[in-house]
């Protein structure tokens, strides 16, 4: 039991149950909270013991508050956005398919190949010339266009 109190009927008794991630009024039976998260943060010690926090605050009646955890701390690190990725890939393409001389058409199709790629994660691991390049030699292939993967690869090197 809890110290919080329910917001549908006053009451106190707040059943917490960790391993199901919730939390329930015994009273009334009204759901509190579902899938809670851990609001802790944990430091881990890395090679040369330098120290990271690994975590972040949440709070049950707000959105998330990044912790002040010091100048040594980044909490945004990895955070690098979808938006991001998709518009530097879409300049690269924009920039091989311009030296290969394809059509806007290609370079859309290739656009949305690699959309696709994005979404279903298949980048991990790649590096994003490579999958842009992929991306325009299968837009080249259904298209027909008279380019081979050794243009690709000169163009890469």
């Amino acid at each position: 039991m809890s110290s919080r109190v329910c917001r549908s009927c006053g009451g106190s008794d707040i059943d917490v149950d960790q391993a199901r991630g919730s939390a329930v009024c015994t009273s009334c039976g009204s759901v509190l909270e579902d899938n809670i998260i851990v609001s802790e943060v944990q430091f881990v010690e890395g090679s040369g013991g330098v120290s990271s926090a690994v975590g972040q605050f949440v709070s049950a009646d707000g959105p998330v508050k990044a912790p002040l955890l010091g100048s040594g701390f980044h909490t945004s690190v990895g955070k690098e956005s979808r938006a991001q990725t998709l518009q530097g890939g879409k300049r690269q393409i924009q920039q091989l398919g311009s030296q290969l001389q394809l059509n806007q058409h290609c370079l859309d199709t290739a656009f949305n190949f690699f959309k696709m790629v994005v979404s279903k994660h298949l980048t991990r691991g790649r590096k994003t010339e490579h999958v842009i390049a992929a991306c325009l030699y299968l837009v080249c292939r259904t298209e027909g266009t008279p380019h081979m993967l050794l243009d690709l690869s000169d163009l890469l090197q």
